[in-house]
């Protein structure tokens, strides 16, 4: 269904993963997408070329969601390029396995910048910039819902998202503009599958009523939805997409 037929999508970190994902079901649905990167130049044109390729348009822009000026380039660039942005998806982020009494400083001011920061700056910017009756979907964590050591400094900084998300619905509701969040489990990416076993990705299969992990399309397809103006009625809220795990 093309139920994003003439919008505009910006969707960070989406050189690869659920974000390169969202992006392409984006597209399919109609939109035109900004594919934002930080660093992998490479993997983000590999995405427009594939909309490109599948009939879609997209154009990439490289940013560091968690440095104020690059995100006023990445939404001032957005804008000049498409005319207006519709849809914002804070996808960026970062994800640290560490007990707390080994999270060093440096490694709590880096998922803090990019997982809190990031998504400030963006909402920031959306606020004056993002179109009249668009919407936005911030990323919180289903791990948010469990009791997970070494998950500290994570689940800190996407329990911040997800206040965040219900504060700034209520501060542009007026405009129209609907705001909520995400809330993936386990799912198949080549960041979230790296360095774990068989066994531990079988035990984590284990916790959803499906006995399988995600996919990435099981979370752009909500994404999707939430973009759509058939979900307008929905803000402040966030919504677990786990297969029944939390």
């Amino acid at each position: 269904m093309k139920n994003l037929t003439n919008k505009i999508a910006l969707v960070t970190g989406a050189s690869r993963g659920i974000g390169a994902q969202i992006a392409k079901e984006i597209s399919r649905a109609g939109a035109k997408v900004i594919i934002n990167y930080a660093g992998n130049k490479a993997a983000a044109d590999k995405v427009v070329a594939e909309i490109t390729a599948s009939g879609g348009e997209a154009f990439a822009i490289q940013a560091d969601v968690s440095k104020v000026e690059d995100v006023k380039k990445l939404f001032d660039e957005s804008i000049a390029h498409y005319g207006k942005i519709d849809v914002l998806v804070n996808n960026a982020g970062v994800i640290l396995y560490k007990l707390i009494k080994d999270t060093t400083d440096e490694d709590l001011t880096k998922i803090l910048d990019i997982n809190i920061k990031g998504v400030f700056n963006t909402l920031r910017e959306a606020a004056t910039k993002l179109s009249d009756n668009g919407s936005i979907i911030n990323f919180s964590t289903s791990v948010n819902r469990l009791i997970m050591p070494t998950y500290g400094a994570y689940v800190a900084t996407k329990s911040a998202v997800e206040q965040l998300t219900r504060v700034f619905a209520k501060e542009v509701g007026a405009r129209g503009i609907n705001v909520n969040s995400v809330s993936p489990g386990p799912t198949n990416t080549e960041l979230f599958m790296d360095g774990k076993s068989e066994e531990l990705v079988a035990r984590l299969a284990s916790l959803s009523a499906f006995n399988r992990i995600g996919e990435p399309a099981d979370i752009a397809k909500l994404v999707v939805f939430l973009a759509s103006d058939d979900a307008k009625w929905i803000s402040a809220q966030n919504i677990g997409v786990n297969g029944g795990m939390a």
